[in-house]
């Protein structure tokens, strides 16, 4: 090689902002840059699938900003990799899924090698066109925003479990297909603990009511078959939506709370008082509150499963 094709080589390679090529060396450097919450968010990438800028921030860092910076740093070691959705007005928030060098870690930690993980670049953005991906990132948007409500430091809440939609049809997908899973605990102003599991139902305002409501089946059947009766929280676009839904399911065979998701509902979001019981009923509750009229059978074990 003549040494100008050498000096072209050289500035190619060093082009600013230029992205490593996934190697043996960049995953055994990462081993002294990567963090303990790099790591936790690795893991909640893979299990979620997705998750804007704004919802990472509520997880895990101090500010917008800093999650700014550190999840840059992250795509540019092919941890992490992004897309922005288009949209007619405005911009969309970036959105991250799990990098090439990041399932290595990721399949590492779990002593695995990255094809028994079953990651694939292009599945992994597969997401990114999909008609499904913004009631994920709605669904992953309201449990970001109960942990951002447990980080408060007057926090006596906080999210335990949170299983996705696959992890929960491949449990009790024969009977009922919740978008999500979840258990939140709190401690009472007496001292004592509390906590609560709920079945997600994060509806777009898409489907017809009559099937929405029609869902309810599947899940007293799952009460029936497990003895275990788990509520299900519908978590609705509108206030006239939630008030369409009640009329329509009444007092159903299994517990149920509405909500709206409205901005003006509640500033602290699912976790305020924002949910109310199906049936005849008083005032709305807070998600902590539920765990008075429905407590978890606890010790902790969801309907069917085995200890988490």
């Amino acid at each position: 090689m003549t040494r100008d094709a050498k000096s072209t080589a050289i500035r190619k390679r060093s082009v600013p902002g230029q992205r490593p090529r996934v190697s043996p060396a960049l995953i055994a450097g990462l081993a002294h840059r990567l963090t303990g919450r790099d790591r936790a968010l690795l893991d909640l990438l893979w299990e979620h699938r997705v998750l804007t800028t704004e919802q990472l921030s509520a997880i895990f860092y101090p500010s917008i900003s800093k999650a700014r910076h550190r999840l840059l740093d992250l795509y540019r070691l092919a941890v992490l990799e992004r897309f922005q959705p288009w949209t007619p007005v405005g911009t969309r928030p970036l959105h991250w899924v799990l990098g090439p060098a990041g399932a290595h870690v990721l399949a590492a930690q779990r002593g695995i090698a990255v094809r028994e993980l079953g990651y694939r670049l292009d599945a992994v953005l597969s997401i990114s066109h999909s008609p499904k991906l913004a009631h994920q990132v709605g669904v992953n948007d309201f449990f970001a925003r109960l942990h951002a409500h447990a980080r408060r430091p007057d926090a006596l809440s906080a999210l335990t479990q949170w299983w996705p939609e696959r992890r929960c049809t491949a449990l009790w997908g024969d009977l009922a297909r919740p978008d999500a899973f979840g258990c939140w605990r709190t401690v009472r102003p007496d001292g004592s603990p509390a906590e609560v599991d709920f079945f997600l139902e994060h509806d777009t305002g898409s489907e017809p009511l009559a099937r929405v409501a029609g869902k309810l089946t599947g899940y007293a059947a799952l009460a029936e078959s497990t003895g275990i009766s788990t509520p299900v929280l519908f978590w609705l676009p509108s206030q006239a939506r939630e008030a369409n839904l009640r009329e329509v399911i009444g007092t159903p065979e299994v517990p149920v709370a509405t909500a709206a998701r409205t901005p003006a509902a509640h500033p602290d979001g699912p976790a305020g008082p924002v949910w109310l019981p199906a049936g005849p009923t008083g005032a709305r509750r807070t998600l902590a509150a539920l765990a008075d009229i429905w407590p978890a059978t606890g010790p902790h074990t969801p309907p069917g499963a085995g200890t988490d």
